[in-house]
């Protein structure tokens, strides 16, 4: 803009200004004298939108308070610190959640949100509107601190025909309920009541990645992880519940009416101290198709007793579905409920339960192994003719047709001796699944967020000294030589002695401390299940048939070796 056309801007609107204050006096007056009543004699907000809204006259003068005040409403759950400009939040502080520092955690993501709009702040399809309404000076229904049950109302009119109301009731609970009406010359306007960016305990740059959109539509519920996420995209109804969510905490979004329910989404890059790619941060705004949105709002941790207990206006389900345990959910849930209840009634520490419930999972599975060893034996004793079928095939090429001959005479071999090819495979196979499921579980479990076990000081973050992750690797590397391998070829089971180990460190050196602690504790109790069977019968004549087989290999070494010289 140049010079010039920026003063016959500022012409105009003193013209305007000095025009309204002289024909319009009385307005004025009576803006001033309004003084805002308290929180009980106002009306309670309307729970059901009206089917249709009538055309209303526009206001004949602005509704607009005289100065930026604050109001605090205080719960047993949260303290929340509304700004009369934009009637948004600035502060929205759970009282039993703690940040990295001890503090109890602000929700509000102070740098995204002065960026991108804060909590609670109105969004509709003009941008222009949306300036006004995010810095104009709302009237408030009450002054100073609230403490629940309470209400909460703002009112905002221009004089020129927008006029705009939001009003809150709380209780001591994690939600709120919100009534909004946005209109324009007495005609509704389209708006969004949002949570437009993320959430206070966003600090490290992986876990902007862990947030997403969460809803439930027609049963069916969906979770876009935030690369998928497009801004400004709108979800139609009908949604039964929508919002966003991160690691531990979302504000979902729970209309009175699903049927009129539609979900904007908006997607931002944060850009973070030292950081080369910005930060993903998103946000979601709530709005009605006719104009006039009631809706409850979950604002809160996602632990499993609090979710359960807050349910959808349309078919009564919980939000404990805003949990997403990935692939294996079912077998993850599984095991979360087994968490939880060895945390429940027989220890209330998160990291003793994590052992406990590692040791109740390999007891289960003690009966597996013991039938693994049987096969081991069972495969050791047939061992010598499974090495004579092998040499009178060995000249042949891998590509010879006859090579299939060799492999069924090893399986008919097998299966007249009652070995199950698959048996020393079977522990593996049925822990592989439950190793994914603690992999995907672990971190989501906000009970344990926060938590200490010895040096730990949180079972969903990385143990920062690398204990766990060098204990699990050197038990792995015992595991792996005290396991019984029949039939494996000695330098294959060398590199495999090497390979799990490297593998199981890379993979808890970063992750949840919880997962190395259940993977660890799994290695150090199979380690001990080993001792004790090989101390048994069958643990006996497997070291006698290895011995034997170890002196034999070592004779034909011998023997080769004198051949060699001659």
């Amino acid at each position: 803009m140049d010079s010039s056309k920026l003063l016959t801007y500022v012409v105009i609107f003193l013209a305007f200004f000095l025009g309204m204050k002289f024909f319009l006096p009385q307005p004025a007056q009576q803006t001033q004298q309004q003084v805002p009543q308290p929180a009980a004699q106002l009306p309670a907000p309307a729970l059901v939108a009206a089917p249709s809204a009538k055309p209303s006259a526009p206001a004949a003068a602005a509704t607009v308070a005289a100065a930026a005040t604050e109001i605090v409403v205080d719960t047993d759950a949260y303290r929340i610190t509304f700004t009369n400009r934009g009637a948004q939040v600035t502060s929205w502080i759970l009282k039993q959640s703690k940040d990295t520092h001890g503090k109890p955690l602000d929700l509000v993501h102070y740098e995204a949100s002065s960026q991108f709009g804060f909590p609670l702040a109105l969004r509709t399809p003009d941008p222009a509107t949306n300036g006004e309404l995010s810095t104009a000076l709302f009237i408030p229904s009450a002054t100073g601190t609230l403490v629940a049950p309470a209400t909460l109302g703002f009112d905002y009119s221009d004089g020129n025909g927008l006029v705009a109301h939001k009003s809150f009731r709380f209780d001591n609970s994690y939600v709120l309920h919100a009534d909004v009406t946005v209109t324009e010359q007495g005609r509704p306007v389209a708006s969004a009541l949002t949570w437009p960016a993320g959430f206070g305990d966003l600090e490290l740059p992986g876990q902007y990645a862990l947030s997403d959109i969460d809803t439930l539509s027609n049963g069916k519920e969906q979770h876009e992880a935030s690369k998928k996420v497009s801004d400004g995209a709108t979800l139609p109804a009908p949604l039964e519940f929508a919002g966003v969510s991160d690691q531990h905490f979302a504000a979902i979004f729970l209309p009175d009416t699903p049927d009129t329910a539609q979900l904007a989404t908006y997607t931002h890059g944060l850009r973070l101290a030292g950081v080369k790619d910005p930060a993903p941060v998103l946000g979601a705004g709530l709005s009605a198709s006719d104009g006039h949105l009631s809706t409850r709002l979950f604002v809160g941790p996602k632990t499993y007793a609090l979710l359960k207990s807050v349910h959808t206006t349309g078919s009564g389900t919980s939000l404990e579905h805003i949990v997403d345990f990935g692939f294996f959910g079912p077998i993850a849930k599984a095991l979360f409920l087994a968490l939880f209840f060895v945390y429940e009634h027989i220890t209330h520490n998160w990291g003793w339960a994590i052992v406990v419930l590692t040791l109740i999972i390999n007891i289960v599975l003690m009966p597996v192994r013991i039938s693994t060893m049987k096969s081991a034996v069972k495969m050791q004793r047939i061992q010598p003719q499974m090495e004579a079928i092998k040499a009178k095939y060995a000249k042949l090429k891998m590509t010879d047709p006859r090579r299939s001959d060799m492999n069924a005479e090893i399986l008919q071999l097998q299966k007249d001796n009652g070995v199950n090819m698959f048996g020393g495979c079977l522990p593996s196979l049925l822990q592989l699944p439950l190793l994914i499921a603690f992999f995907s579980m672990l971190p989501k479990v906000t009970e344990m967020r926060m938590t200490h076990w010895y040096w730990l000081t949180d079972l969903t973050a990385k143990d920062q000294l690398h204990i766990l992750p060098l204990i699990t690797i050197v038990t792995m590397f015992v595991v792996q030589y005290s396991m019984p391998s029949p039939g494996m070829d000695p330098q294959q089971q060398k590199m495999m002695a090497f390979m799990m180990p490297a593998f199981s460190g890379f993979i808890v050196w970063n992750y949840a401390s919880g997962l190395g602690l259940y993977w660890a504790t799994g290695n150090l109790v199979m380690i001990a299940q080993q001792l004790v069977l090989n101390r048994t019968a069958m643990g006996r004549e497997m070291k006698e048939i290895a011995a034997k087989r170890a002196r034999r290999k070592a004779g034909a070494g011998v023997i080769q070796g004198k051949f060699n010289k001659r």
